[in-house]
Protein backbone atom coordinates (compact mmCIF):
# COMPACT_ATOMS: atom_id res chain seq x y z
CA UNK A 1 0.00 0.00 0.00
CA UNK A 2 1.64 3.34 -1.25
CA UNK A 3 1.90 6.49 1.47
CA UNK A 4 -0.55 8.35 -0.67
CA UNK A 5 -3.14 5.99 -0.09
CA UNK A 6 -2.98 6.38 3.74
CA UNK A 7 -4.43 9.65 5.74
CA UNK A 8 -1.94 10.46 8.17
CA UNK A 9 -2.82 12.98 11.05
CA UNK A 10 -0.01 15.76 11.07
CA UNK A 11 2.92 15.04 12.65
CA UNK A 12 2.62 11.13 11.78
CA UNK A 13 4.16 9.27 8.58
CA UNK A 14 6.96 9.31 6.89
CA UNK A 15 9.06 12.18 6.01
CA UNK A 16 9.02 13.61 2.26
CA UNK A 17 10.63 15.93 0.27
CA UNK A 18 9.15 19.08 -1.09
CA UNK A 19 10.42 22.25 -2.88
CA UNK A 20 9.44 25.64 -0.16
CA UNK A 21 10.26 28.72 -1.29
CA UNK A 22 10.72 31.33 1.75
CA UNK A 23 11.37 35.20 1.24
CA UNK A 24 15.33 35.12 1.72
CA UNK A 25 14.65 37.38 5.41
CA UNK A 26 12.50 34.42 6.63
CA UNK A 27 15.11 32.00 5.84
CA UNK A 28 18.08 33.93 7.43
CA UNK A 29 15.45 34.47 11.05
CA UNK A 30 14.87 30.80 10.83
CA UNK A 31 18.35 29.70 10.48
CA UNK A 32 19.54 31.97 13.14
CA UNK A 33 17.14 30.45 15.37
CA UNK A 34 18.15 26.65 14.28
CA UNK A 35 21.21 26.91 12.35
CA UNK A 36 21.01 25.35 8.89
CA UNK A 37 19.93 21.75 9.66
CA UNK A 38 17.14 22.22 11.38
CA UNK A 39 15.07 24.41 8.97
CA UNK A 40 12.78 21.23 7.99
CA UNK A 41 12.02 20.34 11.64
CA UNK A 42 11.18 24.16 12.59
CA UNK A 43 9.05 24.18 9.09
CA UNK A 44 7.68 20.84 10.43
CA UNK A 45 6.48 22.30 13.78
CA UNK A 46 5.58 25.90 12.34
CA UNK A 47 3.42 23.93 9.82
CA UNK A 48 1.35 21.85 12.60
CA UNK A 49 0.61 24.71 14.74
CA UNK A 50 -0.76 26.48 11.64
CA UNK A 51 -3.18 23.66 11.09
CA UNK A 52 -3.83 23.28 14.98
CA UNK A 53 -4.79 27.09 14.07
CA UNK A 54 -6.62 26.64 11.20
CA UNK A 55 -8.57 23.73 12.75
CA UNK A 56 -10.01 26.24 15.66
CA UNK A 57 -10.73 29.10 13.73
CA UNK A 58 -13.30 26.33 12.02
CA UNK A 59 -14.61 25.20 15.29
CA UNK A 60 -14.89 28.77 16.87
CA UNK A 61 -16.91 29.38 13.44
CA UNK A 62 -19.05 26.45 13.46
CA UNK A 63 -19.92 27.29 17.42
CA UNK A 64 -20.73 30.73 16.34
CA UNK A 65 -23.00 29.79 13.63
CA UNK A 66 -25.22 27.53 15.82
CA UNK A 67 -24.80 29.78 19.32
CA UNK A 68 -23.97 33.26 17.53
CA UNK A 69 -20.53 35.09 18.96
CA UNK A 70 -18.95 35.52 22.51
CA UNK A 71 -20.55 38.29 24.48
CA UNK A 72 -17.31 40.35 24.93
CA UNK A 73 -17.98 41.52 27.89
CA UNK A 74 -18.50 38.35 29.61
CA UNK A 75 -15.05 36.80 27.73
CA UNK A 76 -13.03 40.19 29.44
CA UNK A 77 -14.93 39.53 32.98
CA UNK A 78 -13.81 35.82 32.61
CA UNK A 79 -10.13 36.58 31.05
CA UNK A 80 -9.43 39.21 34.06
CA UNK A 81 -10.74 36.30 36.78
CA UNK A 82 -8.21 33.83 34.96
CA UNK A 83 -5.60 36.39 34.84
CA UNK A 84 -6.23 38.09 38.23
CA UNK A 85 -6.75 41.56 36.50
CA UNK A 86 -8.79 43.00 38.77
CA UNK A 87 -8.52 46.44 36.86
CA UNK A 88 -10.07 45.22 34.04
CA UNK A 89 -12.77 42.93 35.92
CA UNK A 90 -14.91 46.42 37.18
CA UNK A 91 -14.96 47.60 33.87
CA UNK A 92 -16.27 44.42 31.80
CA UNK A 93 -18.67 43.34 34.76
Amino acid sequence: MADDDVDFPPGDGPASGISVTLTAGTLQAIRERVGKRGVSAYLEKAAQRQIERDSLNELIADFDEVHGPADTEAVAAKRARLTGDASNAGAAA
